[in-house]
């Protein structure tokens, strides 16, 4: 969480953004030169919200100065916490990057607290490509609490059911649950239970999975930080990971979710590509007045 306060742009009472969605994963994109001094929790969950704000699953600030990549993009939920790694984020702040005539066709990185990415956008803008970097399942990087391991078909027990989970970080944690047919409502409610258990020191995103197939899984998703959610980048990638980390499927997984599909793909250390539609939806103003009260 961050105790920096929101500032409106001195000139005017006005501070522009952009909407976009990824699979029904949608997120407000700022630009830095648009911000005065940084973020305040309390303003970004009244950014997200559907009613007393726009309405988004997220915001994303940058770009950024990077002494490492070419920009730096810094994620929040709407919650307020600042999150890792967004797969979803990270393709709406490429196409935002390329709308905006900051980047072209080549391929371009940046920097994220959960590590650097390489970021390429499709000819016609629709489709991006994101290196997500190494999946690892060391507990001691996820973290999950315990002696250090890889952290693969554990038990946990949550509310009235015993799940059989695998947890894995893509630069922000995430535990992939098992179980028959998961449900939206499975997500919801085991969800939170499982984000907040005390083995996950930092919280953990949730992914409720079904191996269709050998190229196919299906995923329900718990967000930490955002709740349910249609569908999520990261989310994919450990899901699919874990998947392929257990047998049960190629290096080559489309993830199926509520709101679309994404197409991961595996290398023999466990790096991830993963590939996905963007669409933009609105750009405007968010008045000050939205702030008061």
């Amino acid at each position: 969480m961050l105790n920096e306060s929101l500032r409106l742009p001195t000139i005017g009472n006005t501070m522009r953004y952009v909407k976009y969605h990824a699979l029904g994963n949608d997120y407000i994109v700022i630009r830095a030169a648009d911000l005065g001094d940084g973020f305040e929790p309390r303003r970004i969950e009244r950014i997200c919200h559907r009613n007393y704000g726009i309405g988004s699953d997220g915001v994303l600030l940058g770009p950024l100065p990077s002494s490492t990549c070419d920009f730096r993009l810094r994620i929040f939920n709407p919650d307020g916490s600042e999150a890792e790694k967004s797969g979803n984020g990270l393709r709406i702040f490429a196409r935002f990057l390329r709308d905006e005539g900051l980047a072209g066709q080549q391929p371009f990185t940046v920097e994220t607290l959960g590590g650097p990415v390489t970021c390429q956008v499709d000819p016609d803008g629709k489709g991006v490509t994101v290196e997500m970097g190494q999946v690892s399942f060391d507990s001691a990087k996820i973290p999950v609490v315990g002696s250090r391991r890889e952290v693969l078909r554990e038990r946990i027990e949550v509310g009235d059911r015993v799940f059989e989970y695998c947890a894995a970080t893509v630069g922000n944690p995430h535990c992939v649950v098992f179980g028959d047919r998961p449900t939206p409502e499975d997500a919801r409610h085991y969800g939170p239970l499982i984000e907040n258990d005390a083995r996950f020191p930092n919280r953990t995103n949730v992914q409720f999975i079904e191996v269709l197939d050998r190229q196919n899984i299906r995923i329900e998703i718990w967000e930490r930080g955002a709740g349910y959610t249609l569908a999520s980048g990261s989310s994919s990638t450990a899901a699919a990971a874990v998947a392929k980390r257990l047998g049960l499927c190629d290096s080559e997984i489309v993830v199926h979710m509520p709101g679309g599909s994404l197409q991961i793909r595996l290398s023999a250390d466990f790096s991830a590509t993963m590939r996905g539609p963007v669409v933009r939806i609105c750009s405007g103003t968010m008045d000050r007045e939205m702030f008061e009260g």
